[in-house]
């Protein structure tokens, strides 16, 4: 596993892997370790990229509610891990469906290249409402380069296992765990929560889902340590 020291480096990387049409590509860190961040970074580094945030595939708040999740929002089950793995099989090849018979020539012409040749759509999120947000990713087939950034892609069960075949490189963010708290704790409170009610979910829901995807780390095939 090689360890990355700036999102430049990682983005050199990505740019060189074979692209036979397509690459996808996931970057993993605990809450707060500043994924969403480079991902965004990342995506603007490469040309033709496109981002697919794992957020969106929160199930919604009243969902969690029936089935007694929601004070543990964020945890694995929290998500529709179904939803999230079907919509990365489809950019790829085996995931292409044309909806009519024009298209499926130009889908079988893509997905030799290594692409679907659908347009994929996903959920966004909302962290105003903490929601999620119908069709707000729109994947087409002229992104040759898709980043998926998440908590959960290395998990080795609960459906979760199902992901990481679906990349071709996995990036784990490893950052100190202080100032992943602090950012954490930050963003509550930006988004609402209390002083104290941020730390309470910081170091209580927060911190066990940190753990769980720490332990998932060794499974990654780079690391990125930003100093």
């Amino acid at each position: 596993m090689s360890t990355l020291r700036s999102v430049e480096e990682t983005a050199a990387l990505i740019a060189a892997l074979p692209n036979p049409g397509r690459i996808v590509v996931g970057i993993v860190g605990a809450p707060g370790a500043g994924k969403s961040t480079i991902a965004e970074r990342l995506v603007a580094l490469l040309p033709g990229a496109a981002l697919l945030p794992m957020d969106g595939f929160h199930l919604p708040q009243s969902r969690l509610v029936e089935l007694g999740r929601r004070d543990r929002m964020g945890a694995p089950d929290t998500f529709d891990v179904d939803a999230f793995a079907a919509v990365l099989a489809a950019l790829r090849p085996s995931g292409a469906t044309a909806a009519a018979d024009a298209a499926a020539a130009a889908a079988a012409a893509a997905a030799l290249n290594g692409n679907s040749g659908v347009t994929v759509v996903a959920p966004g999120f909302d962290r105003e409402i903490e929601e999620p947000v119908p069709a707000a990713v729109v994947i087409t087939p002229e992104f040759p380069i898709v980043v998926v950034e998440g908590n959960y892609l290395l998990l080795g069960d609960g459906g979760w296992e199902r992901v990481a075949p679906l990349l071709d490189a996995t990036f784990f963010v490893s950052v100190d765990r202080d100032i992943r708290l602090a950012r954490l704790i930050a963003r509550h409170e930006r988004f609402g929560k209390s002083p104290a009610d941020a730390r309470a979910w910081a170091l209580g829901p927060d911190e066990r889902n940190a753990v769980l995807v720490e332990a998932s780390s060794h499974a990654a095939t780079h690391t990125i340590a930003l100093g």
